[in-house]
C-alpha cells in the first residue's frame, strides 16, 4: 500500500515562495519517478514537474525558471520549490508516484497524495 502525504501549502503574496514537501511510505522502493501536478477546481489535473528514476527532470512551460523539483531518496520525500509565485498558480497541488507493472517502466501505475492548498494573492 502507498501512502503519500504532501505538506507546506499556505497563502503567500504573489512574487513570494512556497516549499512543499511530499512523504512517501509503502511500498515504494521501486519506481518509475515522482511528480508534482496541480489542479483548479474548474481545471483538468494537470503536471508541474516530474523527476524520472534516472534522475531526469522535466517541468511544465508555465513554472520553468520559478519552481525547483527535488528529492530526497533516504527518507523518501519529494519537494517543490516555489518562487516568484503568481496569481494563477493558486491550486491545490498533489504529490504523485509511477510504480512499475512490470519489470521496466514501459507499464507503469500513479498514485496521488491528498494534495495541499496553495492560494496566491495580490
Amino acid at each position: 500500500q502507498v501512502q503519500l502525504v504532501e505538506s507546506g501549502g499556505g497563502s503567500v503574496q504573489a512574487g513570494g515562495s512556497l516549499k512543499l514537501t511530499c512523504t512517501a511510505s509503502g511500498t515504494t522502493s521501486r519506481r518509475c519517478g515522482m511528480d508534482w501536478y496541480r489542479q483548479g477546481s474548474t481545471q483538468a489535473r494537470e503536471l508541474v514537474a516530474r523527476i524520472n528514476s534516472d534522475g531526469r527532470i522535466t517541468y511544465a512551460d508555465f513554472v520553468k525558471g520559478r519552481f525547483t523539483i527535488s528529492q530526497d531518496n533516504t527518507n523518501n520525500r519529494l519537494f517543490l520549490q516555489m518562487n516568484s509565485l503568481q496569481n494563477d498558480d493558486t491550486d491545490v497541488y498533489y504529490c504523485a508516484i509511477r510504480l512499475p507493472m512490470g519489470e521496466g517502466c514501459n507499464l507503469s501505475k500513479i498514485y496521488y497524495g491528498q494534495g495541499t492548498q496553495v492560494t496566491v494573492s495580490s
